[in-house]
């Protein structure tokens, strides 16, 4: 308990002046009274009622303190704050292709290292809606937005080259993700890119796919992942076994990012571009995205508190009513 206005307590301390009168009264007159009328003495009443002379007294006094009490308004209650956020949509938008095998990325392909950094990202994140997108020849919705991070992350789990044919539709994987945001009201849309290669088919080029983005204000974040020079494309032959792709004049092929490209996406939708060429950059990029990207916070401060000084004015004024009433018996004043 705790009281509004605590100021008026001081008010208690006319309790002991007011006590300290009404004896130094009662020491006054101990010196006797002398009475003319016998008859008088008489009508004082039994001497046991003289033991009860100072409970007027007492209950005026009684009734006093209570009443200051009440006045400075007793409450019990609770303080607090309320934390209200507004997440972000974000939708992952990941490549899938035959040379997200490549094994450049130690200790296993690009696609292996790659989930696990957006498992991470996807753990980090609160209060998000997070879709995931992946493409290759195609491009398909791996998972709509949502706050269930545990399926989501059973979702990208399942994901592996050869979901879908082969290719690099980078253009078709933007519209795709453009199309998980399109009806989103949230104040922030973002789409994460990853993506290892050149778009190479669809019927949506990148360029037209990231202006679609900005006129709808999603962001995109664009992250080109593999080392310098490229590497080997591994591919899976039914005859031969594990071999690697090759070109047409049987020189092999390795794997090329067009930067260029992914630069002007992020550019026009105001995000960023991300060049990762091995497992610890790609994720610090993840962990400047996350920093870049918070949900907003507001605090509302709240109080809840009860009245408590009913409790108080209540026998306060049933006091000052036994005190009338006491008044008009044996235990008035004497005149």
């Amino acid at each position: 308990m705790f009281f509004s206005t605590p100021m008026i307590l001081v008010l208690l301390l006319i309790l002991p002046v007011l006590l300290w009168t009404y004896r130094r009264r009662l020491k006054s007159r101990r010196g006797g009274l002398s009475f003319s009328d016998i008859s008088f003495v008489n009508r004082l009443g039994p001497a046991s009622a003289l033991k009860y002379r100072h409970v007027p007294t007492a209950l005026r006094t009684m009734a006093i303190g209570l009443a200051i009490l009440a006045l400075a308004r007793p409450q019990t209650g609770t303080e607090g704050a309320e934390v209200m956020t507004e997440g972000i949509d974000i939708v992952l938008a990941l490549d899938i292709s035959g040379s997200m095998g490549a094994e450049d990325y130690k200790p296993r392909n690009r696609l292996f290292v790659a989930k696990s950094v957006i498992s991470d990202f996807i753990r980090e994140r609160t209060n998000d809606r997070i879709g995931m997108v992946v493409f290759a020849g195609r491009s398909f919705t791996q998972c709509p937005l949502t706050l269930d991070y545990d399926v989501l992350l059973g979702l990208l789990d399942q994901v592996e080259i050869g979901l879908t044919e082969d290719g690099t539709a980078i253009g078709m994987g933007i519209a795709n993700s453009v199309n998980r945001l399109r009806q989103s009201t949230a104040e922030s849309k973002v789409v994460i890119l990853l993506t290892d290669g050149v778009n190479n088919t669809g019927a949506i080029d990148p360029i037209t796919a990231a202006k679609a983005a900005d006129a709808l204000g999603i962001k995109i974040y664009s992250i080109g992942i593999g080392k310098e020079g490229g590497a080997p494309i591994p591919v899976d032959d039914p005859v031969m076994g594990r071999t690697y792709a090759r070109n047409r004049d049987g020189s092999l092929a390795l794997t090329e990012i067009d930067e260029g490209t992914l630069r002007e996406v992020a550019r026009i939708t105001g995000g960023f571009y991300f060049k990762a060429t091995d497992a610890e950059m790609l994720s610090h990029i993840y962990q400047r995205i996350d920093a870049l990207e918070r949900t907003e916070m507001k605090v509302i401060a709240y109080s809840r508190y009860t009245e408590l000084f009913g409790y108080f004015l209540l026998p306060a004024m049933f006091l000052i009513l036994a005190d009338i009433v006491l008044s008009h018996t044996r235990l008035r004043r004497l005149p």
